[in-house]
């Protein structure tokens, strides 16, 4: 499955380093990460992962194949 998780505002080069499993880009004041994710765990994982980080994650998606 791809997603796409859109994080409000640029994040630094740091922080996109902390998801070396996504692409990114920023666009209108927001940060898209986007991939493929195995399954629940790992989708759950990363949240956890933006929340520990400081993210506000603002929107999540399922991308179609």
């Amino acid at each position: 499955m791809r997603y796409e998780i859109r994080v409000d505002g640029h994040m630094s080069k740091t922080l996109t380093e902390a998801f070396p499993e996504l692409d990114h880009v920023m666009m209108s004041g927001q940060t898209v990460l986007f991939g493929r994710i195995i399954d629940e765990a790992q989708l759950y994982g990363l949240l956890t992962r933006c929340q520990s980080l400081g993210l506000r994650v603002v929107e999540m998606r399922q991308l179609p194949e």
